[in-house]
């Protein structure tokens, strides 16, 4: 790792993480780059079990051996392994705890209590530790020691898959870790209060984010909605019937996309027709206002249509440069490596993996005093074992006795 965090609005603050997969080590990852130490501890035998998506050929490594689905919820951090259903192992953890400021679980309550990391086992070592449990479902109800993933329970149950599907349609299947990555941003905002509450009152919280939520609050505008008007939002899938031909996706020559986005429809109206060469619709008087170029459309969008598939989107780029309302290119996952505004505001970062190897990354998109967040690969599993042991205060004696026992890696 070659790169330090540079932003450390969180300096000094110790994060405890018992958590797998993505969603709550996501939030690890932000509390990492915002500056706080976060120590990851993972099972003694084999790690997180994300690690073994690559090892078992779900997911393919890239070249170099990254593998990207760890480096993602878990750079900048330090790792620990542990074996929790040890006498040992808990006494680590314990140890490790009572200098921590917080503690971030995604484990199910039923687990929590087997594996002595609930709430009162946390408190009992350290009564000042700020509490955090990511969940599929919440913390109450019938369904608090269900799993989940974001697949499941933040795609699927919460709405998200109808929302971009509609009734009729095959559901839209999910982006890896999609609700993942914003509930870990979302856990790291409520830590973030959380630490401020205590420094303000002396008081700690116990904080629950769950993926489903998330996504009734990512799809507030359309819960809402469906409530009052007694139906469910549906996407337009006949593009002639946008209620606004300023917005929308329209395709170029080259089969690429460009989406358009005024809402201020009157204002843009005159500049966007002579941008595009359609002048001649400037005099039309069915389309002098709003309720005629609704009325129409149809035929707006259709001409529009024919405009844009004229040029390739290099020339539209071009073109579209001076227009004063919002549009975009429709990007790709690797254009967003090359955008001029991601460069840059440093919104992907280069990071070092453990055997040195280089790649692109995005950080978090918080940045402090316009101080670009400068991310650390993750950490092998349980690399830092001994070194936080010892910090914590272990002797070496007990070290060793806890690795013979088999209670850490």
């Amino acid at each position: 790792m070659t790169e330090t965090v540079v932003n450390d609005v969180l300096a000094g603050i110790k994060v405890l993480e018992v958590a797998a997969w993505t969603f709550v080590p996501a939030a690890g990852a932000v509390l990492a780059e915002w500056g706080a130490e976060v120590v990851k501890v993972e099972p003694r035998d084999g790690g997180d079990p994300q690690r073994g998506l690559v090892s078992s050929g779900l997911i393919p490594s890239g070249p170099g051996g990254v593998n990207y689905i760890i480096e993602v919820p878990n750079r900048g951090k330090k790792s620990i392994g542990i074996d929790l259903s040890t006498t040992g192992g808990r006494e680590v953890l314990y140890e490790l705890a009572k200098t921590a400021d917080v503690f971030l679980t995604n484990y199910l309550p039923s687990a929590r209590a087997k594996l002595g990391i609930d709430l009162a086992d946390l408190r009992r070592a350290n009564p000042d530790i700020i509490y955090v449990r990511g969940s599929a479902h919440g913390p109450k109800g019938e369904d608090a020691d269900s799993p989940g993933y974001d697949g499941v329970s933040y795609w699927s149950r919460g709405g998200i898959a109808y929302a971009l599907s509609g009734a009729d349609a095959e559901p839209v299947g999910a982006r890896p870790a999609f609700g993942d990555v914003m509930g870990g941003l979302t856990i790291a905002g409520g830590v973030a209060a959380a630490l401020f509450k205590r420094q303000r009152t002396g008081e700690t919280s116990v904080i629950d984010v769950s993926l489903l939520g998330l996504a009734a609050w990512n799809l507030g505008p359309d819960v809402t909605s469906a409530r009052i008007f007694g139906r469910n939002p549906e996407p337009t899938k006949d593009r002639r019937k946008m209620p606004n031909p300023l917005v929308g996706n329209y395709r170029t020559a080259d089969g690429r996309w460009i989406t358009l986005m005024m809402l201020q429809q009157a204002r843009y109206w005159p500049e966007v027709l002579t941008l595009l060469g359609l002048e001649e619709l400037l005099g039309d008087p069915e389309l002098a206002d709003d309720i005629g170029r609704y009325k129409k459309r149809g035929e707006v969008i259709d001409r529009i249509d024919e405009a844009f598939a004229s040029r390739p989107l290099a020339e539209w780029v071009k073109i579209l440069k001076p227009l004063s309302g919002a549009w975009s290119v429709l990007q790709t996952p690797i254009e967003l490596h090359d955008d001029s505004a991601v460069i840059a505001n440093g919104y992907i970062t280069l990071v070092t993996t453990q055997n040195g190897t280089e790649f692109g990354m995005p950080v978090n998109p918080v940045q402090f005093d316009e101080v670009q967040v400068r991310a650390t690969g993750a950490p092998e599993h349980g690399q830092h074992t001994e070194e936080l042991l010892l910090e914590a205060g272990v002797e070496w004696d007990d070290i060793e006795r806890y690795k013979k026992d088999g209670s850490i890696l």
